[in-house]
């Protein structure tokens, strides 16, 4: 073990957020959210996007226990309540009804759902929380700050450089990229509401 970096709890930190997060899944569903937006409109939500989860992250790594124990909040309440915010966001792109409210919020787009819950889920939030309890040290404290940081960058790399994409997709090619999106959100939408449903039984909630 490094007296700087723990190796290997950075390669697990990386590879696991790195699957959670997953940045090449992001793609297809930053270019449907921002699909009628400018290029500089569409790379400014893409950093916006990752600050916002990188605080999340952040602030659930230090705080995450007291939070969600001042509030009573089970970690598969947590699960549960992504799973259905990621649910209307995955219809809304499936029924075509997504433009509108972009519009709307503008910006916001950047904040929810790209921010949150789609970057810094509950899947995400849980993992930091759980690799933070193995934070006794400063090599361990290196690796899960390295890990967090090097995620979000290859998150934001993902998003800016998939606008090329869209000039070569044009409408026809986002309108498909956008029901795609919707049906992979809508599956690991079901999914967290699944996981969270069967640790309630289980009484873990």
């Amino acid at each position: 073990m490094s007296s700087v970096l723990d190796t290997v709890l950075f390669v697990e930190v990386f590879v696991t957020l790195f699957v959670i997060m997953d940045p090449v899944g992001t793609v297809p569903i930053f270019l449907s959210l921002t699909g009628g937006r400018s290029a500089s409109s569409a790379r400014r939500a893409a950093w916006q996007a990752v600050a916002v989860s990188f605080f999340v992250i952040t602030v659930f790594a230090f705080f995450g226990q007291q939070i969600l124990g001042y509030l009573h909040i089970s970690l598969p309440a947590l699960q549960c309540a992504g799973g259905l915010l990621l649910l209307l966001v995955a219809l809304e792109l499936l029924t075509g009804n997504e433009k509108e409210p972009t519009a709307q919020v503008g910006t916001n787009v950047a904040l929810v759902p790209l921010g949150t819950p789609l970057l810094a889920g509950p899947g995400a939030i849980v993992a930091t929380m759980l690799f933070t309890r193995e934070v006794d040290s400063g090599p361990t404290f290196v690796a899960v700050a390295l890990g967090v940081v090097l995620v979000h960058a290859s998150l934001w790399a993902a998003m800016r450089y998939s606008l090329p994409i869209l000039k070569l997709i044009r409408e026809s090619g986002v309108l498909l990229v956008t029901r795609i999106a919707g049906l992979l959100l809508s599956a690991i939408a079901v999914q967290l509401v699944a996981d969270a449903v069967r640790a309630f039984i289980n009484g873990e909630g």
